[in-house]
């Protein structure tokens, strides 16, 4: 099938992402997500008056996000547009795409903007009071670094789940270690010529501002926190679990960031294009649940359930991106589809520029945009994995309009 809502080139953009503890992380994130939209929105020359729905999509809470996406959409002068806040871990950003995409389908509105962010640094400190508990303390968790160790199903640990797939599929750490290396090195194609290809969507120098948005206190030239991977680097890593293959080298990293996209109708595409000879149309959603502790490996079904709704197969895609926390999610993908693993994820993936959670998949899916738009068009397909054994995937299509 294909939906009725499109998304207008070049109506999107990210920030870089810094790792954790870094440039953006004295930044609120809805705040901060408020800041970028006005300045992008305005360089774009959208209108907020265009917009008659919104999406906030995060994963940790910030102070005031209780108000979720109205106080986003006050902050950026649409004051008039409400929506919800979804947050579905890793997979959050193809869920606010799809819920923008039905309110269109579904004409129940017309110009949507999805906004996703996250800072994973300085996490909130959780006390749930427990009347019945010794003097009534309660249980204290740390919002971030509790749930990324901890399962409440009685799992393993994130890294767990990437050891169970490597051990079901036999990935050894060198095999990951080999993606890494090509991941890093794809990388490196979005950074040439003073990165051309990542400035096609994001601002770059970018002014990192104070956190009362009064002035501006760093310039980052680009993603903050790259591991700049090499064999030999990667060859003396060992395991992160006793007995695992692996390695601090095989995952990506905690960061902070925001991403944003408008969707809307064909016809207000075309006029919110900076290129109207393109037109970008979506295909087909999915999602998908593995067995417990497989994460991992839910990407295979979300894909397949979202090639489904497009009536496609494997041999219809060009271009894919995924969101790997693990090296072991591009390898069972491969393993599964049959495309091959060293075309995925041209131009960077989060297993290299970091997760921010929430705007994660957004920017992925941002550039499986412009790749498509350098070849000349073509289909795409984007896949990750979240918490809870869960997958989302969405298939989406470039051409000439």
């Amino acid at each position: 099938m294909t939906h009725k809502a499109e998304i207008p080139y070049g109506a999107y953009w990210s920030t870089p992402f810094a790792r954790w503890q870094g440039s953006l992380s004295h930044l609120n994130s809805i705040e901060f997500a408020g800041h970028v939209a006005k300045e992008e929105l305005k360089a774009r020359d959208i209108s907020v008056d265009d917009f008659d729905y919104g999406v906030l999509g995060m994963t940790v809470p910030q102070q005031h996000s209780f108000y979720g996406l109205p106080w986003l959409t006050k902050m950026i002068g649409a004051e008039h547009v409400g929506g919800p806040t979804i947050g579905q871990a890793c997979a959050t950003s193809a869920r606010c795409l799809q819920a923008a995409t039905q309110e269109i389908d579904a004409e129940m509105a017309s110009t949507a903007l999805v906004m996703t962010a996250d800072r994973v640094s300085n996490g909130p400190q959780i006390t749930y009071p427990d009347p019945s508990g010794v003097g009534g303390l309660g249980r204290q968790e740390n919002w971030t670094l509790d749930n990324m160790n901890h399962d409440p199903l009685g799992g393993p640990t994130m890294t767990g789940t990437a050891e169970n797939v490597a051990r079901k599929y036999q990935f050894t750490t060198e095999m990951q270690h080999e993606v890494v290396l090509r991941r890093y090195e794809q990388y490196q194609d979005a950074t040439k010529d003073d990165h051309a290809f990542q400035k096609r969507y994001m601002r770059l120098p970018f002014e990192v501002p104070d956190k009362r948005y009064r002035k501006t206190i760093a310039t980052m030239q680009g993603d903050e926190g790259i591991t700049a991977s090499t064999k030999e680097g990667l060859a003396k890593l060992r395991p992160v679990l006793e007995d695992g293959t692996v390695t601090y080298g095989g995952q990506t990293h905690p960061a902070d960031g925001n991403t944003a996209m408008v969707v809307t109708t064909p016809d207000k595409a075309e006029e919110l294009s900076s290129d109207r000879s393109i037109r970008i149309t979506i295909h087909g959603f999915g999602q998908h649940r593995t067995e417990p502790a497989f994460m991992p490996q839910a990407t295979v079904g979300a894909a397949a359930a979202a090639l489904a709704q497009a009536d496609m197969d494997w041999s219809r895609i060009d271009a894919v991106k995924t969101h790997n926390p693990f090296a072991v999610n591009d390898l069972v993908l491969a393993h599964e589809s049959g495309f091959d693993i060293d075309k995925m994820n041209n131009y960077g993936c989060s297993l290299i520029w970091g997760h921010p959670q929430g705007p994660t998949g957004l920017r992925a899916i941002v550039e499986l945009i412009e790749e498509l738009a350098l070849r000349g068009g073509g289909i795409g397909l984007f896949g990750g994995c979240a918490a809870g054994d869960s997958a989302m995937a969405v298939v989406l299509e470039v051409a000439d309009r």
